[in-house]
């Protein structure tokens, strides 16, 4: 199972033509039913469509991911991986290590093209997705 990052979806509903490896990843995750959704990645996958009719249409593909529910322990697990990283000089967002400790959680990796995750992988004990370049 593999815990998809907002900036492949995002990706996906946007971009024309020539897919990225990371959106071709996701088409066969998808396919194969690999695919671990959280309200957070949902939310940002979502924010920011100025079209309503586009909104929707988007909105209504995802439904077919259900969210996971993430319990008390995952979010005091993201907030450690921010204190930790923290401490080491490494910055993010309360976002991605929300991302980061469902997957320790669960044990599933991360599809993600935000490079700020290879960072946080040399202090925190992620599995990122590698995609076939």
């Amino acid at each position: 199972m593999v815990l998809v990052d907002s900036d492949v979806w995002s990706e996906a509903f946007r971009k024309k033509g020539r897919e990225s490896v990371s959106v071709l990843a996701l088409r066969t995750l998808v396919s194969e039913g690999e695919v671990v959704m959280i309200g957070p990645i949902r939310q940002e996958t979502l924010s920011g469509i100025k079209e309503n009719e586009r909104y929707e249409k988007i909105r209504d593909v995802l439904r077919a991911f259900p969210s996971q529910k993430i319990s008390e322990p995952i979010y005091e697990l993201a907030a450690a991986f921010f204190n930790l990283c923290r401490s080491n000089g490494v910055q993010g967002s309360h976002t991605d290590f929300l991302i980061c400790a469902c997957a320790v959680e669960w044990k599933v990796s991360i599809l993600t093209k935000d490079k700020d995750f290879q960072r946080y992988a040399k202090h925190i004990p992620i599995e990122l997705f590698q995609t076939k370049a």
